[in-house]
């Protein structure tokens, strides 16, 4: 940390004050309002700002799960926080050291999280009697003292903004949609963001009306000069850029990303993608990114209903393309028997569910971990379903390629876990080279002529059938969801037939560990304590274990991302550490998992919130078992 005079600001040249400079390390900030305040938005221009500023960064959106819940009450608080550092980030911090709280709402909802000490930023126009009436809040928070372990920097957001765009005509609903733009102006100015990225984004986006995009730029500019030429802040913040490999990145969602690698799969394997999807919150963003690629030999069906979606890509899978859907726990459980019925015609498909908090409706737009016994059980009949999990927003793109490889290559469903979290978070991504991308070889040729040709024959190495195309001459054969004929695919009822086809299946999905790389320890091979994840907790947990082995502690860690089959090598693994603690967002399903496979004792650490780890979390518990405490 260090002060010094900076150079002229960023953003204007007739700079007029001069303050000091502190440089961070790395600053965790949270914006926090109405959806009606545009906080996804602003959040969203702050992070791509600061990519453009070469900062590594991790984002939190926190959506309301109220569609339209009442003006300025706790149910409709909507938050963004952002994480961005000089160095590695893996997380969107644990507890923000700025809070931006455009109302009371905001406030109460958020103020627990803000780091002792920090920051507070309120726009006071809002804290008027019946708002707080609308928080259920007693008494004034900016008058009674409650904030005072707090920097409290008050704004008349509304107010400044109304004047800057006087005599624009605007009416007063457009007046208040600008002043995240005030809002924002402030931030950036604060910790020396260039504001030519979000200028430019202001000008696209209402290039269709010229008046919104003055008053936008002038709402921006307006928050920059305030905090300019006021003296509610004494110095600004520099947060240096990160080292960061060469190449080209952007910044992406994980299913941003998870769209992009189903495109790529579908290229790779110079295939058709069908993507039949019904929306629901939080996997929709897949299907709205994979309408507008239908130039990259992409289809996308947006279905009357889950079972309809999941028959359509199974349909599109029987025609030789390369069927996906896509949907959450809820959907999975609509598609389960269709889904059996992939497995029973041994098609390829690709299932990916972005998880939710649950059961039912649950928790919609909040994360959780839940689905992993769904995915590996929740089917009826002996329906076993290869399962992928992603462990960051962009390895949601290398993980969509895999599940697609893996569907084809071996016939057969495969399920990605994604989750919240992942969906919507964002992180700086490294846009790979399509040439170094492994080809996915996969062929329609039935190999044998048509007199010699069985349905349910099976290649030796991977036990898939041939994945002939209807309508080629002399392959005609029989699928659906009644039992077959080992071979011939002929209906049968047959007793040992059917034991012997469920084995089959059984043995085909358990030989694709052979696709499964060796599993990678973060940390010593023996240790006291080895941290297992899947998933999403991967970043909270690589950060803890490394900020426990800089403090001398005896700990490692190991990230799971194929579910089932499971790595060949975990039981080795478990055997070299004393004890293993493992973290997951639901009450304990991996952890049962492999207490029933590898028969090892385990702590289990689990969260159930709709909310991410936090690494502090993860320490805690970790130190607790270091110390004998569990």
């Amino acid at each position: 940390m260090n002060t010094q005079t900076p150079p002229k600001a960023l953003n204007d040249p007739k700079r007029k004050r001069v303050v000091p400079v502190e440089e961070l390390e790395s600053i965790t900030i949270r914006f926090a309002g109405d959806s009606g305040d545009g906080v996804q938005l602003t959040g969203g221009q702050f992070t791509t700002t600061t990519a453009f500023a070469g900062n590594d960064l991790s984002t939190f959106p926190d959506f309301p799960a109220e569609i339209r819940a009442p003006v300025g009450t706790l149910p409709g608080v909507s938050g963004f926080q952002i994480h961005f550092s000089s160095k590695d980030v893996l997380t969107p911090g644990d507890a923000p050291q700025v809070l931006v709280a455009f109302n009371p709402a905001a406030l109460k909802a958020n103020i627990k999280d803000l780091e002792k000490g920090g920051t507070l930023v309120v726009n006071t126009d809002a804290f008027t009697v019946g708002n707080f009436k609308k928080a259920n809040i007693a008494a004034n928070p900016l008058e009674d003292g409650s904030l005072s372990g707090y920097r409290v920097i008050e704004i008349p957001m509304t107010s400044l903004t109304d004047t800057a765009l006087a005599g624009m005509g605007l009416s007063p609903n457009q007046v208040q949609r600008c002043k995240n733009f005030f809002a924002l102006g402030v931030m950036y100015w604060l910790y020396e963001r260039p504001m030519e990225s979000t200028s430019a984004w202001i000008r696209h986006k209402f290039a269709k009306n010229p008046t919104l995009v003055e008053a936008n730029l002038k709402a921006l500019e307006a928050g920059w000069s305030y905090a300019e030429t006021t003296e509610i802040f004494a110095r600004t913040y520099r947060v240096l850029k990160a080292p960061i490999a060469p190449g080209r990145y952007r910044n992406i969602t994980g299913n941003e990303a998870a769209a992009l690698g189903l495109v790529a799969a579908a290229k790779l394997s110079e295939h058709t993608l069908f993507y039949g999807s019904y929306p629901i919150t939080p996997a929709s963003d897949i299907l709205h990114a994979l309408s507008k690629l239908k130039s990259f030999r992409v289809k996308t069906f947006q279905a009357e209903d889950e079972i309809a979606a999941v028959a359509s890509a199974i349909g599109a899978s029987f025609v030789g393309h390369l069927g996906i859907t896509g949907t959450s726990g809820p959907g999975v459980a609509l598609k389960a028997e269709a889904i059996g019925l992939a497995v029973m015609t041994e098609l390829p498909l690709v299932i990916v569910n972005v998880q939710r908090g649950g059961p039912s409706t649950g928790l919609p737009t909040k994360t959780e971990q839940a689905d992993l016994f769904q995915a590996v059980f929740g089917r009826n009949g002996e329906c076993p379903v290869a399962v992928l999990a992603a462990a960051t927003p962009g390895d949601c793109f290398m993980m969509a390629i895999e599940a697609c490889r893996w569907a084809m290559k071996y016939r057969h469903p495969v399920m990605l876990l994604t989750d919240g979290y992942l969906a919507n978070g964002s992180e700086p991504w490294k846009i790979p080279n399509v040439a170094d991308l492994p080809k996915i070889a996969v062929s329609h040729d039935p190999g044998v002529p048509a007199a010699e040709f069985k349905p349910f024959a099976r290649d030796p190495k991977t036990m898939a059938r041939p994945w002939v195309v209807p309508g080629t001459p002399g392959y005609e054969h029989r699928i659906g969801g009644i039992e077959k004929a080992n071979l011939t695919g002929n209906v049968s009822y047959d007793p040992d037939n059917h034991e012997l086809m469920c084995r089959l299946r059984a043995e085909k999905v358990a030989g694709m560990v052979q696709d499964i790389p060796p599993s990678k320890v973060n940390g010593p091979d023996k240790a006291k304590v080895l941290v297992v994840g899947w998933g999403s907790t991967y970043g909270a947990i690589t950060t803890a274990v490394g900020q426990l082995q800089k403090e001398g502690k005896s700990v490692a860690s190991l990230h799971i991302r194929h579910m089932n089959p499971l790595p060949p090598d975990l039981g080795e693994i478990f055997k070299r550490y004393e004890r293993v603690v493992v973290a997951e967002m639901n009450l304990g399903q991996l952890e049962t998992i492999l207490r029933a496979k590898f028969l090892i004792p385990t702590v289990g650490l689990h969260k159930m919130k709709g909310q991410p780890f936090k690494v502090s979390e993860i320490k805690a518990k970790v130190e607790a078992v270091l110390a004998g405490k569990e």
